[in-house]
């Protein structure tokens, strides 16, 4: 029988720490998988760049890539000439005689492949910001002319991030056109914003930081923690203000219409009291 190890084929990002691997008797516990996933994601160097799951994940320090071919090339901001450059990826982070790294290997090299995205709590929308310069926002008109020139946000200077199976991105702007990698005369590139649907031309890579994505997961538990407090626990609720004797909980069907316009009127307490109260009397009566 060959004793030669089995290399992994893994990714492995730059700053990625390695991980010796612990065998475990069963492979279908999904609960430890899990739980061992979100160590891990803790245990990463929040410097190291990862790509994003879900759209609120994208935010701070962002670098964007469109698989062109024959070399992918990454969405760049000239400060000198204040404009937007798709710089190809040809021969960054490649050593001489060496291949090329993997497009998801990938990591920016200068600050000007850095946007820095930020957002409204809540918001589905995000703003794109350059990372050199006066800090420009990246905005669209309604003609798909693309631009980082202004220093104010409005609903030119927002886009939606929408998620592809794949795990790309694409971006679609306030009149629901996509940004696109658009061919010009003279076989050059250039970013427009009116594509109405999503192709090849319409996808990108986008990486983050890995502390951002904690921090994102950080706060959808924190908000989902606040909103089962908030939810209305209408059967303790009930036994808590109707029922009597052995704890029975007596609701009357007559009612129902009653008690769920209270509980939209925020009194649900109230009517459930005066309804104990009434059940009461005529329990006496």
């Amino acid at each position: 029988m060959s004793t030669d190890k089995v290399r992994s084929t893994k990714l492995k990002f730059k700053g990625e720490k390695t991980k010796k691997k612990r065998r475990r008797d069963s492979d279908d516990e999904e609960g430890v998988s899990s739980s061992r996933r979100r160590k891990d994601q803790d245990d990463q160097d929040p410097e190291t760049w990862v790509v994003p799951e879900d759209p609120v994940e994208i935010r701070g320090p962002t670098f964007i890539i469109h698989p062109s071919d024959p070399f992918p090339i990454s969405v760049n901001f000239d400060s000198t000439r204040n404009r937007i450059i798709l710089h190809s990826l040809e021969k960054d982070q490649a050593e001489e005689g060496a291949e090329p790294p993997n497009i998801l290997e990938r990591t920016p090299t200068d600050v000007s492949q850095v946007w820095v995205i930020t957002r409204v709590s809540g918001s589905p929308t995000i703003n794109l910001r350059t990372g050199t310069g006066d800090g420009k926002f990246l905005s669209c008109d309604k003609h798909g002319l693309v631009s980082a020139d202004r220093e104010a946000r409005g609903p030119q200077e927002e886009w939606t991030p929408v998620i592809m199976p794949d795990g790309m991105i694409a971006f679609m702007n306030v009149y629901e056109k996509y940004l696109s990698v658009d061919e010009v005369a003279g076989g050059s590139l250039q970013l427009r914003g009116d594509s109405e649907e999503v192709g090849f031309g319409e996808r990108f890579w986008v990486k983050i930081q890995s502390k951002y994505k904690r921090e994102a997961h950080e706060e959808k538990k924190k908000k989902e923690g606040m909103s089962d407090v908030g939810k209305a626990d209408e059967a303790g609720t009930n036994r808590i203000y109707q029922a009597w004797g052995a704890g029975r909980s007596i609701v009357s069907q007559s009612d129902k219409k009653e008690l769920k316009r209270a509980r939209k009127e925020g009194r649900l307490a109230e009517a459930l009291l005066d309804r104990r109260a009434k059940l009461k009397s005529d329990r006496f009566c």
